[in-house]
């Protein structure tokens, strides 16, 4: 056993592994988890890992049982109406709810359960919701039901403090701070609340962001004594009810109802123990569900209704009353084989076993300097190491104000995309998060991986590492030259090389990026999202206009001409970026070629060039040098992308070494420039001595360089000569380990063409394979 496992046995082994378990955690991993070698799965907040004998067990269940629609009436029906209510009750039992004061819905997730709570509230003019900062966005959308009947809304920030000492050994204060009133209708704030009117309280047990768990506590103080959280509020005398988000805290640390009788819980069953998804449930007290006003009504949820008239009774049942339609009652029916896993294991182990591995590497990440002495990371939250859908939080955390996150949005940034940082600020967080399953391999592996890939070491710079810092002083006599040029037409597809070639009126190569495909519904597509678009061959004849195409898929080679074909398609506008386009469609037949090609429906688009003179890259950093005025066409950030044929050489070699230190090989190792998508190739100098570069000449042209080009995943896939696409973690984990800046990995250089003089079909305006290319001349 190595040393850091002794280490942390010594300090966590009574709570680790579930010593005292009917399997140790190596025995559970070697057993039910066995498609998990090799692999470190550290998002158990977004959806935690089912079990291979679970699934054998529901399998099985499958296979060996007879389950009916439990509305109808059969023998097998019967048998499905046992099974969920058997569901019901272990539900119940998970959280100590009991059932003459409980009621298990089943919905489609936690979201649908807290949608039904929104919808069917009893909101009046004089309610209020209010809710932590800490939320969902789910738990947020109540808002929008509240709102909308006149009522108010309010978020809360709470701070609870422990001190130590006193009489009882520990107590508890909470500080809150109150946010502005939000109301739609104005005529309802001049109304004084009677003390009549239902309000809602909504908070997390755990927070999905930090990891921050509530003191349940809240629970008895809104429904008790509202004034100690709400001073000052008019709202203090209302009749409050509160819904706790259990969907992240209760896979470690259910709410214990008989002891916080909250009116609503919701839960999703992937979150405890990974299967089945689609299926969540909400908890409800009998008598608040009687409150709740549901409009709809669907098969199941009727006693009877009459076709012609206005008649209906609903049933009495809560459950029946809710659950509309038939309920998902083969999901339901392997509920019961998770909660065996949990069952066995006990949920206060899991949450020892759990915790042990998040305080080891939160202990770990505050221990790691940097070589001047500043930290590597920064934790969010109190405790444990958790934008993850909860806009309150990433806001608190980050710093993030009103105006930030507006004008982040305004500069293109959305939930899910890439733009981590903007204005110096990040935009989001990175959530490490465990399972009952976890093991200390993949939290070692975790530190591992931040130590190598994040810390400044003092011979990074010798390494290779000299971004943006200047290298004038390793140029000396070095002499470079223009090795290929790429032509990419098609955003994504794949490019031709040319020995010479025109620059544009846009000032990068002519026809470079200035067709895009998109999906029927807009979306730009890139091989992000549809790998097979490398697949599509690309190359333009000048002299005739045309843009060859031609797939594998396609058994004809499609011709599209640029110059009559302009006429022929319609105009639109279309959206990249943040940037919008004004863009030429085309007919039918086209669409077709590119749909068959990509095996997916799409349109192919042109870009017109002279509709958009936007500033490069507008959220990025301006120590990156974007804030330069140019014109592109479907590019990401610049006209060019630069890359040195010594500096992947460099690359390859260094990942040969670590393939070699592995007993790995293969097509990894063996990389090409042409993995990076570059339109100019140079030969000549030493490896990355294009980081310094500031301005450059190549022949009788001059460049501007913008900085580094941020590098993803996508330089992991490759095709091979057999058509097929091989995905790694090289060179992208290799350039990691010694490209990285500020959180971004950089390889390659992004250039913009300083253009001085009319752009025609003159010689002297194109770009030639074996220019002389000489950097930083005034």
């Amino acid at each position: 056993m190595e040393a850091s496992k002794e280490a942390f046995l010594r300090e966590f082994g009574e709570h680790y592994g579930y010593p005292n378990g009917p399997k140790t955690i190596d025995e559970i991993r070697a057993t039910e988890f066995k498609r998990l070698d090799g692999l470190v799965y550290l998002d158990h907040a977004g959806a935690t890992m089912y079990s291979e004998l679970q699934m054998e067990a529901i399998f099985k269940d499958f296979t060996t049982n007879v389950y009916g629609n439990p509305h109808s009436q059969s023998d097998t029906s019967s048998s499905t109406s046992d099974i969920v209510r058997e569901a019901r009750q272990q539900v119940l039992d998970y959280c100590k709810a009991s059932p003459k004061d409980y009621s298990c819905i089943f919905t489609s997730g936690a979201t649908a359960a807290l949608k039904l709570v929104g919808e069917a509230f009893p909101w009046s003019c004089q309610s209020c919701f209010t809710y932590t900062m800490e939320n969902h966005n789910s738990v947020l959308g109540i808002r929008e039901y509240a709102l909308d009947q006149g009522a108010a809304a309010f978020a809360i920030d709470v701070e609870e403090t422990v001190h130590h000492g006193v009489s009882n050994g520990t107590a508890a204060s909470m500080k809150v701070l109150q946010y502005q009133v939000q109301r739609r209708n104005e005529a309802s704030s001049l109304e004084e609340p009677t003390g009549e009117a239902y309000n809602l309280f909504a908070f997390p047990s755990e927070c999905n962001f930090s990891g921050l768990r509530f003191s349940l506590d809240l629970v008895k103080i809104i429904k008790e004594d509202p004034a100690r959280i709400l001073e000052g509020s008019p709202f203090c005398n209302g009749r409050w009810m509160v819904l706790i988000d259990a969907a992240k805290g209760s896979a470690t640390e259910p709410p214990d109802l008989s002891l916080y009788p909250a009116d609503f819980v919701v839960m999703s069953f992937y979150k405890l123990f990974g299967y089945p998804t689609g299926l969540g449930v909400l908890i409800a007290r009998n008598d608040a569900s009687r409150l709740l006003k549901k409009t709809y009504f669907s098969g199941g949820t009727v006693a009877t209704s009459i076709a012609d008239i206005d008649f209906v009774r609903r049933r009495k049942s809560v459950e029946e009353l809710f659950e509309d339609g038939t309920i998902s009652f083969l999901s339901i029916a392997s509920v019961h084989h998770g909660f065996k896993i949990l069952n066995s294991l006990t949920v206060s182990a899991i949450s020892r076993h759990t915790a042990s591995l998040a305080w080891y590497v939160r202990k770990k990440l505050l221990g790691l300097r940097h070589e001047n002495g500043a930290r590597v990371c920064t934790l969010y939250g109190d405790s444990k190491t958790g934008c993850f859908c909860n806009p309150g939080a990433c806001a608190k955390y980050l710093g993030l104000s009103h105006l930030d996150l507006r004008s982040n949005f305004e500069a293109g940034h959305v939930c899910w995309d890439d733009h981590d940082i903007i204005h110096e600020k990040p935009t989001g967080a990175v959530r490490v998060s465990f399972g009952y399953m976890s093991t200390f391999e993949d939290a070692k592996k975790f530190i591992d991986f931040v130590t190598s890939s994040f810390i400044a070491l003092p011979n990074w710079i010798e390494s290779g590492y000299q971004l943006m810092q200047g290298s004038e002083s390793r140029l000396g006599a070095a002499s470079f030259y223009l090795k290929s040029i790429t032509v990419y037409p098609i955003k994504s597809c794949a490019g031709f090389n040319v020995e010479s070639w025109p620059l544009s009126t846009t000032a990068g190569l002519l026809h470079d990026r200035e067709w895009v495909l998109a999906s029927l519904s807009g979306e730009i597509l890139t091989q992000k999202k549809v790998p097979e678009m490398c697949f599509i061959s690309t190359f333009i004849d000048l002299d005739k206009g045309i843009l060859f195409v031609e797939s594998p898929r396609c058994q004809v080679k499609l011709p599209i001409n640029f110059i009559t074909d302009s006429c022929n398609g319609g105009s639109e506008q279309i959206k990249l970026n943040g940037q919008r386009y004004e863009v030429q469609s085309y007919k039918n037949e086209v669409n077709i070629w590119f749909s068959n090609a990509i095996g997916r429906p799409c349109t192919l688009f042109r870009c017109f060039s002279s509709s958009h003179n936007f500033c490069l890259n507008k959220i990025k950093s301006a120590s990156m040098r974007r804030e330069v005025q140019s014109v592109l066409n479907f590019s990401n950030e610049a006209q060019f992308l630069l890359i040195s044929e010594e500096s992947v050489s460099d690359l390859s070699h260094r990942v040969s070494t670590k393939d070699v230190q592995k007993g790995a090989c293969g097509a990894a190792s063996q990389i090409s420039p042409m993995r990076f998508r570059p339109n100019i190739v140079i030969s000549g100098g030493e490896p990355y001595a294009e980081d310094g570069w500031k301005i450059l000449k190549i022949g009788n042209k001059y460049f501007t360089s913008l900085g580094g080009c941020n590098r993803c995943q996508m330089i992991n896939i490759v095709h091979d000569e057999a058509g097929l696409l091989q995905k790694s973690n090289e060179p992208l984990a290799t350039l990691a380990s010694y490209r990285r800046m500020k959180g971004k990995i950089f390889f390659g250089i992004l250039l913009k063409y300083e253009r001085s003089e009319p752009v025609g079909r003159d010689g002297d305006l194109w770009l030639q394979v074996g220019q002389d290319v000489h950097p930083n001349v005034s």
